[in-house]
């Protein structure tokens, strides 16, 4: 007989884990498997990242989950590589291949095309995506042969370096970093460049380098996680309002705090902001003040949300 499994006793995790997600897996598959490590009760991810794409992946546990929406809107930066002259399936090497064209583009050509490519551009989501349409992913419907008319999505693209071009031999292609805002596919904008060159292209390489103000060089592995005892791994967790990088910090005596938990709104000298992180008084054991929530103010009005 087989071994009964070992059922995992699962505790409250609170913070913000940075991991590197490799190649292969999906986003949901390296969420679980470090969720599993560090027995947390509750998990999410901050934005997807492709099976073929890896680099920087904030994962939220416990009370941190509550504010992962608001690292998803976060400015990202990625490295790719574009392939020229070839067009896939699926805009990237996953894909079958459809299309094969003459690449006759020079360097300075390239360098004028990206720069079209800058500040706010139009793109069409491509059908290989996890864009919801009627419940069900885009990609499903791709997958059985179903393509849906979608409409364009204004996105940014605030910085577009070129880092190495090669225009000659049997694979020509461009290596690209990207910075650009929420919403943005960078299999699209490779394309996109591809058909703006006369060439067309398909990505071969994505990397997420940084999302907001997390770098990659902050993050941690599967297999670094996996390697460390339990006290290890729970000290790399992130405090949960790493996440409010941007959010101005409001704290309440303990009266004032319970009352804001409540829901009552607090009044005090404070400007007018849209983004206010609300901490509680410093508890007497020295450790640091609690995170209550979010909120903004109005006319000296902190109100919740």
């Amino acid at each position: 007989m087989d071994a009964p499994r070992t059922r995992v006793q699962r505790r409250p995790v609170h913070g913000v884990l940075l991991l590197d997600k490799p190649l292969g897996l999906s986003s949901n598959q390296a969420l679980q498997k470090a969720k599993w490590l560090l027995r947390a009760e509750k998990a999410g991810h901050t934005g997807t990242l492709d099976p073929l794409a890896s680099g920087v992946l904030p994962l939220c546990f416990g009370a941190a989950t509550k504010f992962s929406q608001i690292h998803l809107d976060a400015d990202k930066t990625y490295e790719t590589t574009v392939r020229l002259g070839q067009k896939t399936s699926t805009g990237d090497a996953e894909g079958d291949l459809v299309q094969t064209r003459e690449v006759t583009c020079t360097a300075g050509e390239v360098v004028e095309v990206l720069d079209r490519f800058m500040g706010p551009i139009s793109q069409v989501p491509p059908m290989h995506s996890a864009l919801k349409r009627d419940g069900k992913a885009l990609y499903e419907y791709a997958r059985e042969g179903e393509v849906l008319e979608r409409e364009p999505r204004q996105v940014v693209i605030h910085d577009l370096e070129l880092l190495d071009l090669r225009l000659q031999g049997d694979e020509p292609e461009i290596s690209l970093r990207v910075r650009c805002s929420k919403g943005t596919y960078i299999r699209t904008l490779g394309e996109d460049i591809g058909e703006a060159l006369g060439c067309g292209g398909h990505l071969t390489r994505l990397r997420r380098t940084a999302t907001g103000a997390f770098h990659e060089s902050q993050c941690t592995t599967l297999q670094a996680l996996e390697a460390m005892d339990e006290t290890d791994r729970l000290a790399l967790l992130r405090p949960v309002h790493t996440l409010l990088e941007n959010h101005t910090v409001i704290a309440l005596g303990a009266e004032d705090a319970g009352r804001f938990l409540s829901g009552l709104r607090r009044r005090g000298d404070w400007p007018d902001s849209d983004q206010i992180a609300v901490f509680g008084p410093c508890p007497d054991d020295g450790l640091p003040p609690a995170l209550l929530g979010t909120a903004h103010v109005r006319a000296g009005e902190l109100i919740a949300g």
